[in-house]
């Protein structure tokens, strides 16, 4: 097609919104290594390998839509996450980012910790070996009967979220003859630089207990005067897609003046702190994360340092990254179904999938990049929408990006970082299929989650 159809000059900083690059890359065929997994690469004939094995074959092999795990780097990032934290901390991978048996293995052999937040997530860690006191059981509203599962299966922790919790997680773990040990999760007033739906230490949102008005310190006598409970630390989790360290600093700072109120009063110094997730990975060529190492070092030094001016020994540190391990590892590989240039404007590029298997877009207005993986191209560039096949004008997988101008149906095209949260937070909308987890590594492939059949969806339909 040519630049005419698809003009690539001025007319994109009309149309793209603020923030968005205004002309093309230099090389569309080009992968980012900051947003792809670290094995993939393009071969000499054009076509877009992982672990060795090509896009090509395993669309053959698999179909598509198709979620592509590089196991190599997911181990890679697990173990630095790891090192960067050594023996005197613990890492809990974040199970809601994506979690599956596979994975449950994966991260036992690599020495992680894990973190659940549901009765389905903890049984899969269980039926998958992970032992219970390496995980933690967090939640603003456990049941009692999820409660009372990771009670017997003595989990390492339960991390309580409310006034309620405090009282149903020691009532459960006293009529089993059990001492639980807990953490108490409080908002600290942060205000994480993320989207709203992501911030989560603001005052007013659902997760935690209140520091403003005294409310974590009674949570705190309350939980020391229980039987049924072990207290053994504070969390705080300010947000997700993080870059920014500052938050970190400020809620620390508040955790651990919590920490020297609890030995004022009780004679008590708490033994751990858990600071949890957020850190954030590059979704297009513009962010900037951090590596594990500088995140290790920034969070142990201003822990330290507030601990030392409190006068308190310095506590345990627990982190939780999820997104930061799992989701540059992955890749979804769509097959094109439909190219529509309007003209002046954009081309939407229809694939097989979208919302259903990408819902992180039209949720919390996600940027992602996309690139042609099946060839290589010297067509002009086109400025595209990249589009699913739902019944939804908000069925947008990639908002606006730049492809070949001679992409065609048939083609195979892949958006990068896509590990977490996508097939965690995968539906069945217009009764679509979800698609598979295939990890490769090392010229091998396989399905860790298979794609759904028609059997699968019928099969709950009792009707």
């Amino acid at each position: 097609m040519s630049r005419s159809a698809h003009p690539a000059g001025p007319r994109h900083a009309d149309v793209l919104p603020e923030g968005h690059y205004s002309a093309p890359p230099a090389d569309l065929n080009a992968l980012d290594s900051k947003v792809w997994a670290r094995t993939v690469e393009r071969g000499e004939d054009g076509v877009v390998t992982v672990g060795g094995i090509s896009v090509t074959q395993l669309a053959e092999e698999y179909g598509t839509p198709a979620y592509v795990l590089d196991e190599a780097d997911f181990r890679a990032r697990a173990q630095a996450w790891r090192t960067a934290f050594g023996a005197d901390a613990d890492v809990f991978y974040a199970g809601k980012a994506f979690l599956s048996r596979a994975v449950v293995r994966w991260l036992h052999e690599e020495g992680l910790n894990l973190d659940v937040c549901s009765g389905g997530e903890l049984v899969t860690a269980l039926s998958a070996g992970m032992p219970a006191d390496r995980i933690a059981f967090h939640g603003n509203n456990k049941s009692p009967q999820e409660i009372e599962r990771a009670v017997r299966a003595d989990v390492g922790r339960i991390v309580l979220d409310s006034f309620q919790e405090i009282a149903r997680v020691a009532h459960i773990a006293q009529s089993l003859g059990k001492r639980q040990r807990v953490q108490i999760r409080i908002t600290v007033g942060v205000e994480a630089h993320t989207h709203e739906f992501i911030a989560t230490a603001h005052e007013d949102q659902k997760f935690g207990i209140p520091l403003a008005g005294g409310q974590a310190a009674e949570a705190v006598r309350r939980a020391l005067q229980l039987d049924g409970l072990e207290l053994i630390g504070i969390h705080s989790h300010i947000g997700s897609q993080i870059f920014d360290m500052s938050g970190f600093e400020v809620a620390a700072h508040r955790v651990v003046g919590l920490l020297k109120d609890i030995r004022d009063e009780h004679g008590v110094e708490l033994p751990e702190i858990d600071l949890g997730g957020g850190l954030g990975i590059a979704y297009t060529s513009d962010d900037d994360p951090r590596e594990p190492h500088e995140i290790a070092k920034s969070l142990t030094e201003i822990v330290t340092r507030e601990c030392e001016s409190a006068k308190l020994r310095t506590p345990r540190i627990s982190v939780e990254p999820g997104r930061a391990i799992v989701g540059p590892t992955a890749f979804t590989l769509y097959e094109v179904g439909t190219v529509k240039p309007l003209e002046g404007l954009r081309t939407y590029v229809s694939v097989d999938g979208g919302m259903s298997d990408n819902i992180r877009t039209a949720l919390y207005d996600a940027e992602y990049t996309v690139a042609l993986v099946s060839r290589t191209s010297d067509a002009e560039p086109m400025l595209a929408r990249v589009v699913g096949k739902h019944c939804e004008s908000g069925d947008i997988v990639v908002k606006d990006a730049f492809l070949p101008g001679d992409l065609a149906p048939g083609d195979l095209i892949a958006v990068p970082a896509t590990g977490a949260y996508c097939r965690s937070m995968a539906s069945n909308y217009n009764h679509a299929l979800r698609p598979p987890v295939v990890a490769v590594r090392e010229g091998e492939a396989r399905a860790i989650v298979r794609r759904e059949t028609e059997e699968d969806l019928l099969r709950l339909d009792v009707g």
